[in-house]
């Protein structure tokens, strides 16, 4: 699920401050402390290759965040994809996978245990 800044509904608007508000824009209520990550990905770069092995081959920590800038596909497990580029607000749930089109900084929040998790398979895999 992800959302561009100009279609997040308008809570306030007065001079000099605009509130834009996305409500029910995932659910965090099963998880514990989120972590917050910063993540400069290159053009061409697909983590697929290094979820094999975890359920489904596929990240299952959802995340929450912004794309600062590039392009990224999110493919979900159940076959459907999803372009983010600069200035969308994101919700992938569990069970995805990230290619990235154009170099990209994103900023995520997860939960820190499941995407510890993760993390440490896709570094043990670059180990080989």
């Amino acid at each position: 699920m992800r959302i561009t800044k100009n279609d997040i509904p308008t809570k306030i608007d007065v001079p000099g401050a605009v509130a834009r508000q996305a409500i029910n824009f995932g659910d965090a209520s099963d998880y514990g402390s989120l972590a917050a990550e910063y993540f400069s990905l290159g053009a061409g770069t697909d983590i697929a290759p290094l979820l094999k092995g975890l359920d489904d081959d596929a990240c299952h920590a959802p995340h929450w965040g912004f794309m600062m800038s590039g392009e990224v596909v999110i493919t979900y497990t159940e076959g459907s994809q999803e372009t983010c580029v600069g200035d969308d607000l994101f919700y992938w749930p569990p069970g995805h996978s990230v290619r990235v089109v154009k170099d990209a900084e994103v900023i995520l929040f997860s939960p820190q245990v499941e995407h510890a998790e993760v993390m440490n398979h896709m570094i043990a895999t670059m180990a080989g």
